[in-house]
């Protein structure tokens, strides 16, 4: 049965439904006079023009913006702050002691047709003119201020009511001054009122008085020219708009959905699976390889948008009759136009499936390594349960992680303000400048092309250590400014991809960045060249900063010199013969701060969020519902028993890949691997959803094996990769549910796209590396012509033999080099305390805001990253909070109305309403640039071209020739070593 194509899809809702719908603004005439202008909208003012100037734009405290300068606020806190509002409230009627007695006050009535008491009305004598503003129907601000396309509007000044009628209140004063400072109060009392002669009089334009909410007291009247010492003090009450209580989510997050739109298409399986394995094939290969790029779950979301639109336009447009024994109903290939959800789940499909699995390393280290081969069964059985045992422990969190309005998720932000950019057809510009989507153009263009710049053509503009090249052999200097092995006090660099190496400045909160740039500072700009310098631990005999271990010579660690392969067991003779492991300065710091983290994240939680899950375990509200979690009541959850099925599934299958093949794990080994990420992943969550800064617990996956299955690296590996795995899963699972949950998607949808495809991805990456082993010559050998040379897999060969055959107790026991690290556990349990008693004893102190597992984690990327990654990401932050440091072209492209040259323009503070449209299209538009920029560059020059691909000159040259690029140590080792 055939049916006319019409809206029905994303389009289905009335226009007042749509969140791309405008409405209509009041018209406004220009030969509205000075005076009727004033008399519209009170003294001083100016008459709005409707273009998209909002009234109340208005310079952004930091008092206002809690979640970009402030973590946001426990349970606790805002429980205060509700009691503090219905204190507030409860503020009736407060009439003051008057000279002149209360018979002589003339009766008051108030404008518009929205009476806040039952005053009598005077009847104006018919000699009294009456101004002409006040026969016509006078706007309210609110009213007046057009919704942009997806919601994009500043941040009023809004106290939530019930009650939406203005009150009148007479009072002396405010019994507490704190008590009203969340509204404005405007008293009205005779001083507002030109005392005239006797006769006929007139309310004067620069006497008038004016009520909060913009109406005009234009009717107010009094017979008697006495002037009085009584006052009503009128209150409006400020209208409430029903969205997040956070600015972030406000600017990213449309607050209105329709339940009616189709989401679980047979477009979204047929694109999702095909995109899915085509990325996860992609990817599988690339990691074989060095260098090279990757596919990114953002690009697969740009990928999925033409495509969507194509297939909207080419499938045929009718209903199909499903048979009853099939459950009945009617199916389409095609339900309308291709619409957000769908998109969503597109991207929460690419975002669970496309990375190469964890386990792909145990696998390739196993068999290329260690000559333990176990069959292709194995290898699926270990893949699907460490990528899906997370599944459950997700789905079993997310009444903490997911449903409260704190768990902000900022990641989520961007690419809800990328999918509302390409779906917002109505997108108006403001103020005559452009639309959100073609400033996404504009600076995705831009940003592909000036990736050529420090990707290709001038590579040291990456890594742009120019005191380094000037100073080419001074040591120091190239050891704090270096990018390689220094320190990075540059500061800046040219590339993106380097900036945004630890995650997009402009989505991380600002009280985050702070965090993290001062751990940064503390551990890696002060305690480790003091350190380094003083010669502790032998760290002057190392280079600064680099990711592996060392031997006595001052050389890497040549691991295979102490393993015996035939026996997958570690050579103490070997061992002792050739060298100890030794640490350089940072990487023995990331250890210390490995150990603090691990028990402060713990302790933090419990101190700042334990009444929060004691009441989730009691199963009782935890916060109340933000505008999102209520839209969503429209959707059945999913019950609690899918996830403890398919989390007990999951495990059984890890309990078969580990006993039933000959792999050494003792039977108590995967319930112990399974234990950790079961205690971290709710303190663990809670720091990513707030502050966008991913916890690991690598170290703690590595020391535990390494200490309770000695000499055993197979098992070693086993047990971190189902720890780390399920932790990553279980974090990615919980992030795309709250995506669901901000595009409302049905949770039961979200669920079946994540099984499936991670289900599917498996089986992909399984397959794609048994082809290339069997295919492929000298794959994972240095001499491999298309590089195909596994470094990765390298890395977590050296780690598994490092940790699971010479073992931890080598390292850090009793007696070892780093023995004094261990007391980083008691450290990190201790340092939270004195904070939280702190802020109990003084809740107004600014220590309350310190967030100590943020702190300590956040300088956790080193190594790989330097110090240029962490300083040039933060100037990029704070400008971006504070000053608004674009180039012009920039500027005028976002707002026709800039004058040219300024370049220190406050963003957020100043500008908030360019900062809520345009901030995180702008991080979604440079990602999205960069990444396709250099997948461009490597399929379509460096590869085919190979060496050729390559400009030999001055500017991708320079930097090679610096100690910094070079690697070496302050001291030299002695021939027969320093140990």
């Amino acid at each position: 049965m055939s049916r006319p194509y019409s809206s029905a899809g994303s389009n289905s809702h009335p226009p007042y439904m749509d969140p791309r719908y405008q409405y209509p603004e009041t018209p406004t005439t220009a030969s509205t006079s000075t005076s009727d202008a004033q008399w519209a909208y009170g003294p001083g003012s100016r008459p709005y023009t409707g273009a998209g100037e909002d009234l109340y734009e208005e310079d952004e405290s930091e008092d206002e913006d809690v979640f970009a300068y402030l973590p946001p606020t426990t349970a606790e806190q805002q429980a205060a702050q509700q009691q503090q509002q219905q204190q507030q409230q409860q503020q009736q009627m407060h009439i003051q002691p008057a000279t002149a007695p209360l018979a002589s006050v003339q009766p008051v009535t108030y404008p518009n047709s929205r009476p806040a008491l039952s005053s009598p009305t005077p009847v104006l004598p018919p000699t009294t003119p009456v101004h002409p503003s006040a026969a016509r129907h006078i706007d309210t601000p609110d009213s007046l201020v057009p919704p942009e396309s997806f919601r994009m509007r500043t941040l009023k000044e809004r106290v939530p009511r019930q009650n939406k009628t203005p009150e009148v209140h007479v009072s002396l004063e405010d019994p507490d001054p704190e008590l009203g400072r969340l509204r404005p109060k405007r008293s009205i009392s005779s001083d507002h009122v030109m005392e005239e002669l006797p006769g006929p009089s007139e309310l004067h334009d620069h006497k008038f008085a004016k009520t909060g909410d913009g109406a005009t007291l234009s009717s107010l009247h009094f017979t008697s020219s006495r002037r009085s010492d009584f006052s009503v003090e009128y209150e409006p009450q400020l209208e409430e708009e029903d969205d997040s209580p956070y600015p972030e989510v406000r600017a990213s997050v449309s607050n209105i959905d329709d339940p009616e739109m189709p989401a679980l298409t047979f477009r979204v399986w047929a694109m999702g699976l095909f995109l899915c394995m085509l990325a996860a094939s992609a990817n599988t290969f690339f990691n074989f390889r060095y260098p090279a790029p990757s596919l990114a779950p953002l690009v697969m979301l740009l990928i999925a948008y033409p495509i969507g639109k194509f297939l909207a336009f080419a499938l045929p447009i009718y209903d199909y009759q499903v048979p009853r024994w099939l459950g009945g109903g009617t199916f389409s290939f095609n339900p309308g136009p291709f619409n957000i959800k769908e998109h969503v789940l597109l991207y929460i499909m690419s975002n669970v499936a496309t990375a190469p699995g964890y386990a792909m390393n145990v696998i390739i280290a196993a068999e290329e390594f260690y000559n333990i081969r176990l069959g292709v069964g194995w290898s699926i059985c270990l893949m699907i349960a460490t990528q899906l045992t997370g599944f459950g422990l997700a789905g079993m969190c997310r009444r903490y992680l997911v449903q409260p309005a704190s768990m902000i998720w900022p990641q989520n932000l961007v690419v809800c303000t990328l999918l509302n950019t390409l779906h917002a057809e109505d997108d108006e510009p403001a103020r005559g400048g452009i639309t959100r989507f073609k400033f996404f153009l504009y600076v995705s263009a831009g940003a592909f092309l000036w990736q050529f710049l420090p990707g290709f053509l001038f590579t040291a503009l990456s890594a742009f250590s120019w005191i380094c090249w000037f100073r080419p052999r001074d040591l120091k200097i190239n050891q704090l400014f270096g990018v390689y092995s220094g320190l990075g006090m540059g500061v800046l660099t040219f590339d993106w991809s380097q900036i945004a190496y630890i995650g997009s400045p402009l989505m991380v909160p600002w009280w985050a960045e702070v965090h993290v740039m001062l751990g940064f500072i503390i551990f890696y700009w002060i305690l480790a060249p003091i350190m380094y310098y003083k010669n502790v631990w032998n760290f002057a005999y190392l280079p600064m900063s680099t990711g592996g271990p060392y031997d006595r010579f001052g050389k890497s660690y040549d691991i295979l010199r102490v393993i015996d392969i035939e026996h997958h067991s570690l050579n103490v003779t070997a061992y002792e013969e050739y060298s100890r492991l030794y640490l350089p300065a940072t990487y023995a710091i990331t250890y210390l701060l490995a150990f603090s983290i691990s028990t402060a994240v713990l302790v933090h939680t419990i101190l700042y969020h334990g009444p929060t899950l004691l009441a989730g375990i009691k199963n009782l509200r935890i916060e109340e519902d933000d505008v999102h979690a209520r839209l969503m009541r429209h959707y059945p959850e999913v019950p609690d028993w899918w996830y403890l099925l398919s989390l007990a599934i999951f495990f059984a299958l890890a309990m078969i890949s580990a006993l039933v093949w000959p792999t050494g794990m003792p039977w108590w080994g995967m319930p112990f691997s399974l234990l950790l990420p079961t205690v971290y992943i709710v303190p663990i969550a809670y720091v990513y959803a707030m502050t966008g800064q991913p916890l690991n617990i690598n170290l703690l996956a590595e020391v535990i094996p390494g200490s309770l299955i000695p000499g055993k690296p197979l098992p070693n590996m086993i047990f971190k990769s189902y720890a780390v795995q399920s932790l990553a899963e279980a974090l990615t699972f919980v992030q795309d549910l709250k995506l669901g949950h901000y595009i409302k998607v049905s949770p039961r949808a979200t669920f079946m796209v994540q099984m499936v495809s991670t289900l599917m991805s498996a089986f992909v990456q399984v397959g794609v590396k048994e082809w290339m082993f069997r295919n492929v010559k000298d794959i994972c050998k240095d001499t491999q012509p298309q590089k195909l040379t596994c470094p990765h897999n390298r890395v977590y060969f050296t780690a598994s033999a490092v940790w699971g055959l010479i073992g931890p107790t080598r390292t850090f026991g009793q007696g070892a080099t780093y023995h004094p690290q261990l007391y980083a556990l008691l450290f990190g349990a201790i340092i939270p305390i004195p904070f939280w008693l702190w802020q109990r004893k003084f809740p107004q102190s600014r220590l309350r805001y310190v967030n100590m597992p943020v702190l300590l984690n956040g300088p956790m990327w080193i190594p790989p990253a330097t110090g240029i990654n962490y300083s040039s990401w933060f100037v990029i932050g704070f400008l971006f909070r504070k000053f608004h440091t674009l180039s012009v072209f920039l500027l005028v492209q976002a707002e026709t109305d800039v004058r040219f040259g300024v370049l220190e323009y406050v963003v957020r503070r100043r500008n908030f309403r360019w900062w809520s449209k345009f901030n995180y299209a702008l991080s979604a538009a440079l990602d999205s640039g960069t990444i396709v920029s250099v997948l461009f560059i490597f399929f379509c020059i460096q590869f085919p071209l190979g060496d050729k691909g390559w400009i030999d000159w001055w500017g991708n040259t320079v930097h090679m020739n610096t100690a910094d690029y070079m690697k070496l140590p302050y001291l030299k080792a002695p021939p027969e070593g320093f140990s």
